[in-house]
């Protein structure tokens, strides 16, 4: 067939957003059922305390409908951490659903107040009588690791939870002996808080007579938000809860896990037999919800005299805040394996180690690991080159693994099946003028200003989430009915997967409806992580629609009394070949006898061996020496994300993460004093990339299909929050090392650490 103006490879406009630019969402603070409390979490002011609290006082007032401790819900689970270490594996500290007797870190949370509304129930949070007795804390990885330091967890000394490596140390120390020169650097990922666009929220309601409550919350899955809630939490089978997804503003991997609130709303619900809500102002949401990243990191390769890598070693320190959330040890062991990046390197070696601190758990935010390790590799890879004289582009190109490799077996295990490294990396020079730079460097200097151009060359692992089912259904009016239990929090999972069905069924983007986030209509689902949604999830839906569409022309068959292989499918109806014999899709499904199984078609799939995306971000900057301010006057990135979907949604999705990247980069950053209290505790104190910060950016693709995916997509979600940090530094440190031989900055490259890094450099030299 013909491609069609709706399917796979088409720039089809997002079908959700009609509805959303008139207001006509329905987010889950717009939610409000007949008699509905409203609920608000009382949370620790300190980042270490013993306390005492009374709560009497506050359960008298006013409109005040109950008040809970620990004592209240002793009988709950913790939550849960859902990764443990193969060969070393370990017991996660007990993570309460309120604190008893002890709080850990600023934001932990004591008691949970309902009430009639939520000015009442503000009052009582503000009655409850707590002593705070502060006990010492200790905040970042790096101090928690220095003797004699506070210890978060008796369990736990020195504050590590594990201490294990990765690969083949003694290679690598037998590499480095023999090496002819050795690259080093010591940098810092630092802590990011999520701030997407709509704060966390959640709605609770309880059937008496059916013994069943009904959860409403923004969350990217329903089934992995209700299994963990019943099965380690409250105990409850499954059955006894539904939980709906309404529209989500945003998620980055935070919204994934589950949080206190979802628990002791169910609790209340039950308890008051009523409606409970309870929704996140901006600055909880800084102290209740998982932040991301915090490592640091030392990295060191061996390196021949022409350039060639011999081996890698690392050393990687990860702070987990005061509990183990989800999926937080996972992270940096996940991302430890994606260090060798794109280059050939046969001798690799990463220590691992996990630190507990008096701060927020941290858990995956867009990448979970895989821009930590771009970063670190892709910040060695220039270093070597300066280490050698050698051009940024030359070393990349010297050490990238060759086309003729693939599939390419790292020295961690991943396994690349596809890729032209190379070609990526040249066409971003191309686009990014790259041999013109020292015409406008000398430009720049003429106005007093530093220029430089920087490089990332990246690939991630992703679309690993498990298997994930797809039902397709034809409705009594002809339209196509998806349920399928991934979850958008603003992708365009709904115009995406009508392409896909559009694809096989030939029916226009308003005929196909999506159904996700209700484990009530949709039987199982893994939630929307790791850029899993199309690598899997499509591959469910665009089998399911082939599926439907052999079952329909069967049915079809034998009404027309002809062969399957005489019939076409078009708009939404099947015809015998080259004549006027038709029959509709509203037809088949109205049509008496009609067997509804044959109506229903279902498939599944799972990603395990996962796609690798990779690609090249290319960066020019341009800085004030006297203010240290950055501008980003040009941005180019290439990807290879296999296949392309649709055009549109990709940009949109390059373009989002490559601007969250630019805000990690220069601005971004939780800080936290050595009592752990949270300083950038607010959007006063926190800074946000705005659009004057974003860069118009230069994208294209330059795909090679995956081998592992039937569709031949690789995973493009989080791929431009994974290129851009490595590129915008290095072209930093390539403007202050032109001019000043500054060959070091962290993240964030603020105007002030950059004026200092320069005014340090100067008097150095006077001196």
């Amino acid at each position: 067939m013909a491609p069609i103006k709706f399917g796979v490879g088409q720039s089809v406009r997002r079908k959700e957003d009609d509805a959303l630019l008139r207001g006509q969402g329905c987010y889950t603070d717009d939610l409000a059922p007949p008699a509905v409390a409203h609920a608000l979490m009382l949370r620790s002011p300190y980042g270490r305390a013993h306390f005492t609290i009374d709560v009497e006082a506050a359960r008298n007032m006013p409109g005040v409908l109950a008040v809970f401790t620990a004592a209240d819900v002793a009988d709950l689970g913790g939550l849960p951490c859902l990764f443990n270490l193969p060969n070393a594996p370990f017991k996660a500290p007990h993570y309460p659903i309120l604190a008893a007797d002890e709080v850990r870190h600023v934001g932990d949370a004591v008691a949970f107040v309902v009430a009639e509304t939520q000015a009442q129930a503000r009052d009582a949070l503000e009655a409850i009588d707590v002593q705070w007795t502060p006990q010492p804390a200790v905040a970042g990885s790096v101090s928690a690791l220095q003797p004699g330091a506070p210890q978060v967890w008796p369990q736990f000394p020195g504050n590590v939870l594990f201490d294990v490596g990765i690969g083949d140390k003694a290679a690598v120390e037998q590499a480095f002996a023999a090496a002819d020169a050795v690259a080093e650097i010591r940098i810092v990922n630092p802590r990011i808080v999520t701030n997407y666009l709509e704060p966390r929220a959640a709605v609770c309601e309880y059937d008496s007579k059916r013994d069943r409550l009904t959860l409403t919350a923004g969350s990217q899955g329903s089934h992995r938000l209700r299994d963990i809630l019943c099965q380690q939490v409250l105990k409850i089978p499954t059955e006894k809860m539904r939980v709906i997804c309404p529209d989500v503003g945003g998620g980055f991997g935070t919204k994934l896990f589950p949080y206190r609130e979802y628990a002791l709303l169910a609790v209340a619900a039950k308890r008051l037999r009523r409606a409970v809500k309870w929704n996140a102002e901006r600055m909880e949401h800084f102290v209740g919800d998982a932040q991301g990243r915090d490592n640091v990191t030392t990295a060191k390769m061996a390196l021949a005299a022409d350039g060639r890598f011999l081996a890698m070693d690392v050393d990687l320190v990860a702070d987990m805040g005061a509990y183990l959330s989800t999926f937080g040890p996972y992270i940096p062991f996940a991302g430890a394996n994606m260090l060798p990046g794109l280059y050939d390197i046969h001798a690799f070696h990463c220590r691992v180690r996990t630190v507990f601190s008096n701060t927020v758990p941290v858990d995956a935010y867009r990448g979970a690991g895989r821009p930590e390790a771009a970063y670190v590799i892709e910040r060695l890879v220039d270093a070597a080159a300066r280490k050698l004289g050698m051009t940024p582009d030359a070393i990349r190109r010297k050490n990238f693994i060759p086309p003729r490799a693939l599939p390419y077996t790292t020295a961690t295990g991943k396994v690349y099946d596809s890729g032209d490294f190379a070609a990526h990396l040249k066409r971003a020079m191309e686009l990014g003028g790259w041999k013109e730079f020292p015409k406008r460097l000398k430009a720049a200097k003429k106005q007093g200003r530093l220029r430089g151009m920087g490089l990332a060359s990246y690939v991630e692992v992703c679309g690993t989430m498990g298997e994930e089912t797809a039902q397709v259904q034809l409705d009594q009016h002809g339209d196509v009915i998806v349920l399928i239990g991934t979850q958008s929090s603003g992708q365009g999972h709904h115009t995406a997967y009508a392409q896909l069905v559009a694809e096989q069924l030939r029916l226009p983007p308003e005929r196909i409806h999506i159904v996700q986030g209700d484990t009530d209509r949709i039987a199982t689902g893994l939630g929307t992580g790791g850029s899993a949604s199309i690598p899997s999830g499509g591959v469910s839906v665009a089998r399911a629609s082939h599926k439907l569409g052999a079952q329909l022309r069967d049915l079809a068959a034998d009404l027309l009394e002809v062969g399957a292989s005489d019939l076409e499918i078009e708009n939404g109806a099947i015809r015998i070949v080259g004549t006027d014999r038709i029959i509709s899709f509203a037809e088949l499904a109205q049509r008496k006898g009609v067997d509804p199984a044959k109506l229903t078609a279902s498939e599944k799939f799972s990603s395990a061996d996962g796609t690798f995306p990779n690609g090249t971000h290319l960066v020019e900057v341009e800085i004030d020496p006297d203010t240290g301010q950055v501008v980003v006057v040009n941005y180019v990135v290439v990807d290879d994300f296999g296949v392309t979907l649709n055009p549109l949604l990709l940009a949109g999705q390059v373009h989002g993460g490559t601007v969250q990247g630019i805000g990690q980069a220069l601005m971004e950053r939780a800080v936290y004093d050595e009592d752990g209290q949270l300083i950038t505790g607010s959007l006063m104190d926190y800074a946000l990339p705005r659009a004057a910060d974003a860069p118009s950016i230069t994208f294209e693709t330059q795909n090679v299909p995956c081998q592992t995916n039937p569709l031949g997509v690789k995973g493009a979600g989080e791929a431009g929050a994974i290129g851009s940090c490595p590129a915008l530094v290095n072209a930093i440190i390539d403007a202050l090392w032109r001019e000043y031989r500054i060959d070091h900055i962290d993240m964030p490259a603020t105007p002030e650490r950059v004026w200092m890094a320069i005014r340090d450099q100067q008097r150095q030299h006077r001196l």
